[in-house]
């Protein structure tokens, strides 16, 4: 995830003196990517896998990433997920793994 400024006018309007005036409000929003595909391949002995995903890229993930609804342990390929992609420095990886 990464945060987006946006900014939009607001009229103001002053119930006092009844005149009104334009504001500029800043906003942060939040672009999150969210994809589905399934679990690939599972190296146990290490602790990460690939998750093939549906645009038809292959997504690293750690098994740290995983949610609750899913096992580690019990991974053997071809679970159906949902996942966050983020930017890493080697390049996009999986995130917030779950069962689809």
């Amino acid at each position: 995830m990464r945060p987006r400024r946006t900014a939009r006018w607001l009229r103001v309007i002053d119930s006092f003196s009844n005149r009104s005036c334009d504001r500029l409000v800043f906003e942060k929003t939040w672009e999150v990517n969210v994809a589905t595909g399934t679990i690939k391949k599972v190296v146990a002995e290490r602790g990460f896998g690939f998750i093939s995903a549906s645009d038809a890229k292959e997504y690293f993930f750690h098994r740290n990433s995983l949610d609750s609804t899913l096992d580690f342990d019990r991974l053997v390929g071809g679970e159906s997920v949902e996942f966050e992609i983020e930017e890493s420095p080697k390049g996009p990886r999986a995130s917030r793994v779950h069962a689809a």
